[in-house]
Parts: structure tokens; C-alpha cells; sequence
């Protein structure tokens, strides 16, 4: 059985992990394939061949591979179940976990850990890139973005390598730097940052009445545990304060909490569904809104980027299907599945895509993402504004800033106030 639904789109958290060595006698994965029971039915004696010819091509490796002594068991069984998860093809998104990695996702759901701050995933062509830059992370302050491919770690050329042996280059403790040689994905530019690993505690939900306004501009970061009751605390002194609108923040937001997200989604609807989930029969369920929202009728602005994934993007089709928000940016990341964790004995995990979610029209988001309602696009070299950079800013300030996205939330807000 599983554990938690996840419905984040991050492969791996850039984080320290807790557990620095793995060891356990034996193994899992070997020990099934070389101990396997008596076949009965034809698909298991299909099953009982295809163990047989793992069985065969791990006794070849470890009688001939010439440097067998640099490699230990644990390692070539974390390899052959990544292989096997990875061949399912849903790139990005299934996979397999060590008890490293497990302890980076519980951390990124707990919201407290170590490192330079960045979600990372592959592209299509198989290259490291940055899902989003946590708010208040190294990594942010140091200009990473979205889409950001990396190239060398160190002076590493990671082209080629496993994701895991690229995190696994860029982890450290906090106080040590780390050098990325990242290329712009538009332009091919490529640089070197240089990046100190700090203690990060993320701030998931965080606010700002913006200058010269009466609209309140929301950024939830993230959707770790306990993100609907920030979001509840933030709209009560919000409303105390007389806002007239909300712009919600959604852009670099890599997911999290299935949960959160429709409890999130549920503070500004009245009625309806969050979201369909689709099983692997074809069957859908819908997911009601929970009652008990606190913004059901002050106009919105919903801002996304291609940042925006997963249970963000749930938050966003929900709010653009009830016509509650009209979405402003540029089209999200496109994650489509929600992820279930099956343990396994050594502490690690599989994580599987049992289940598709669709908006609640029955949108698919899988591969599409979701497009907002106006097109607004920021320049490359432009970060998008925080509510922590909006403290002391005046309203020519605001009006001045690069920031495009926000400033069109604003001007629509605004003219739906005359």
C-alpha cells in the first residue's frame, strides 16, 4: 500500500540528504532474482525467464567487468530498479528513491533542509534542468530560472550522467560552495555560478498589499504540509486590511501535497470540484471542494509560468475552469499524474504515477500544462517580484518594476474596481 500522495513535480530536491552512506547485507532486488520460487501458470514462467536473464547478465558484470571492485552490490541494485522505472517512460515524474532521496522529499514536504534550494528534473534530451528556484533559496539569489539547463558541476561535464549522479555532485552542507555551469535554454549563453549551500526553511505562503493599491499580492512557493492553514492566516489579515483583490502567486511553484492543493483551491471556491483523477481502468472521480473557503467572491488574478506545476497547476485549472481567475502568463509545466510511494524494505521507495489528474471540465493538463487567459511574458534576465522585495517599495516603485505579469494582474484587477 502507499503512504502519501505526492503530486509533485520535482524529480530531486538540490538538498543534503540525511543519511550520507547507504549499507544493508544481501539486497532486495538480487536476492529475489537469484532465490526464485517454483513457476506455475505460463505468465509466470514468462516472468521466471525474464528473472533468469537479469540473473545471467548480473553473474556476466560481476565476473568480468574489469573494475568490479569500485562497485558495490547496493549500487547495481539501485541501478536495475531505476532502469526498470525509468523504462516506463514517464520521464520526469515515476521513479525510483534511495533512503537519501526518500529523506529529501519528506524534508521538501516538512518544508526545512539543507542545500542550495533548486527543484531539478530532465529534459526530453536527457539534460539536467531547473524546475524552479525555491523563494529565498541560494539558488534564487544567485539567478537560476526556470528552464536553466546544467552543464557541469565543478568542471564536471554532467552531460549524459544520471540525475541522481548529478544531485548527487551539486549536494553538499551548508557553508560549501558548489560552481554550475548553466546554459540559457533561449540563447545557448552559458556561465558559471558559483553557489554557497545554506539552511533553507521555506516560507510557502507569504504576502504584501501592494503599494499605491488595495489588492493583496499572495505567493504560495510551495505546497508542503500545513500550506492551507498559512494561506487561511494570510487571507484573515488580508481582508482585515480592506482588500479588493487578490493577484495569487503561482509562478516557480513546483508542486507538493495533493491535500494542500485542494484545500488551497477550496478558499476561494464556493462549489464544484478541484479536479477529476483518472485510474488506470479509465475510471474518473471527482474531488469535491471543501467547504469553508474565505475568498469566495474578491476578484482575482491568478499569475503562472512554466514554474508552475503539478499541484499548482491543479490550484490554477480549478480556479480558470469555475471562471473564479483569470490566469495571467505563460503556459505551466505540464504535470499530469499523482504519485503514490511503495516502500520498500532498505528504506527506499518507488514512486509510481497510478493516477491522472484532470481539471474539473476534464482538461488534460499530462504534457500540455495549462494556458492561461492572457499572454504575458517576462525578459529573460528579469526575476519575478517576491512580497519580500515589495517591503518599503513605494508605488512609482511598483509601477516601474520589470515585472510585467504582476503589473498586468494589477492593471485588470484595477480596472474591475472602476
Amino acid at each position: 500500500m502507499f503512504k502519501r500522495r505526492n503530486v509533485s513535480v520535482l524529480v530531486y530536491l538540490l538538498i543534503l540528504p540525511i543519511f550520507l552512506a547507504v549499507g544493508f547485507g544481501g539486497g532486495v532486488l538480487v536476492d529475489h532474482f537469484l532465490i526464485t520460487p517454483t513457476i506455475a501458470s505460463a505468465s509466470s514462467q514468462n516472468q521466471a525467464s525474464n528473472l533468469d536473464l537479469f540473473n545471467q547478465a548480473y553473474q556476466t558484470v560481476e565476473k568480468n567487468y574489469v573494475a568490479i571492485s569500485t562497485i558495490n552490490q547496493t549500487q547495481l541494485e539501485y541501478g536495475a530498479i531505476s532502469g526498470m522505472v525509468n523504462a516506463l517512460g514517464d520521464t520526469g515524474h515515476s521513479r525510483f528513491l534511495t533512503p537519501q532521496e526518500v529523506q529529501q522529499e519528506n524534508n521538501f514536504t516538512t518544508g526545512s533542509f539543507q542545500g542550495i534550494g533548486a527543484e531539478v528534473s530532465t529534459n526530453s534530451a536527457g539534460q539536467v534542468v531547473i524546475v524552479a528556484p525555491i523563494d529565498g533559496s541560494p539558488a534564487q539569489k544567485a539567478g537560476l530560472k526556470p528552464g536553466d539547463i546544467i552543464l557541469k558541476v565543478n568542471g564536471t561535464n554532467v552531460t549524459g550522467m544520471s540525475l541522481s549522479d548529478v544531485v548527487g555532485m551539486v549536494l553538499g552542507p551548508a557553508g560549501t560552495q558548489v560552481t554550475l555551469t548553466i546554459q540559457d535554454p533561449t540563447s545557448g549563453a552559458t556561465k558559471n555560478v558559483t553557489i554557497t549551500r545554506a539552511d533553507i526553511t521555506v516560507q510557502n505562503v507569504t504576502w504584501i498589499m501592494l503599494p499605491g493599491t488595495t489588492i493583496a499580492d499572495i505567493r504560495i512557493a510551495g505546497f508542503s504540509q500545513g500550506v492551507t492553514d498559512d494561506l487561511r492566516n494570510a487571507l484573515q489579515q488580508i481582508q482585515a486590511q480592506g482588500a479588493t483583490g487578490i493577484i495569487l502567486d503561482l509562478r516557480n511553484n513546483p508542486g507538493g501535497l495533493l491535500s494542500e492543493a485542494i484545500g488551497v483551491a477550496s478558499q476561494f471556491l464556493g462549489s464544484g470540484n478541484v479536479l477529476l483523477v483518472k485510474d488506470a481502468q479509465g475510471n474518473e472521480q471527482a474531488i469535491a471542494v471543501q467547504t469553508g473557503g474565505l475568498a469566495l467572491t474578491t476578484p482575482m488574478v491568478v499569475l503562472i509560468n512554466q514554474g508552475t506545476a503539478s499541484a499548482s497547476e491543479i490550484v490554477a485549472g480549478a480556479l480558470q475552469d469555475a471562471k473564479r481567475a483569470t490566469l495571467v502568463g505563460e503556459t505551466t509545466f505540464g504535470t499530469g499524474t499523482v504519485l503514490n510511494a511503495f516502500p520498500l524494505s532498505d528504506g527506499s521507495e518507488v514512486l509510481l504515477a497510478t493516477e491522472e489528474w484532470l481539471t474539473p471540465s476534464g482538461r488534460v493538463i499530462w504534457h500540455k500544462g495549462i494556458t492561461p487567459d492572457v499572454v504575458v511574458s517576462l525578459a529573460g534576465n528579469v526575476m519575478p517580484f517576491v512580497p519580500e522585495a515589495g517591503k518599503g517599495m513605494t508605488a512609482a516603485q511598483l509601477q516601474s518594476s520589470q515585472d510585467m505579469q504582476l503589473l498586468k494582474g494589477v492593471k485588470l484587477l484595477s480596472q474591475g474596481a472602476k
